[in-house]
């Protein structure tokens, strides 16, 4: 069985509320999926399943995004680690107010191909909470993550 792990970053609950759509989403497809909660959650737990996700927003502090403080140690973790073989993908709520909206899910994506990760979809970046069209986008997102996870 493919397994697959969630974490995520919410200050306002849109990010907690995006991985579980995709953590919906991996589960119409049979895949076994453990959400997690970043300030609970372990990079190396990466290093036991076939898909990794990484769901967060962008901390604005003076104009200039950066990693939620709660992330940056699993961020330092996730660097470290090899993740050959399996397959990421990184997705994330921001506010197009700011000028560096979304900037912690490009962050987390060279991260993820620092550890020698393959990419699974492109980056899914909602602008506050997802809608109708969002919720499109996070499923054509899960589905590529597990269309590539089989291709390999």
């Amino acid at each position: 069985m493919v397994k697959a792990a969630i974490v995520y970053a919410s200050m306002t609950g849109n990010n907690e509320e995006i991985a579980g759509i995709v953590e919906e989403e991996f589960e119409k497809y049979g895949v076994e999926v453990d959400t997690t909660e970043v300030s609970q959650a372990d990079a190396e737990d990466f290093e036991d399943v076939d898909i990794c996700v990484v769901a967060t927003y962008t901390y604005s502090d003076v104009g200039d995004g950066v990693l939620p403080d709660e992330a940056v140690d699993f961020y330092d973790d996730l660097k470290e680690l090899d993740l050959s073989g399996k397959v990421f993908g990184t997705c994330g709520s921001g506010d197009t107010f700011y000028d560096d909206f979304c900037t912690s899910v490009d962050d987390f994506a060279k991260a993820f191909e620092e550890t020698g990760a393959t990419k699974g979809a492109e980056s899914v970046k909602i602008d506050l909470a997802p809608e109708d069209d969002d919720i499109k986008k996070l499923e054509v997102f899960t589905k590529a993550l597990v269309d590539k996870q089989a291709s390999l």
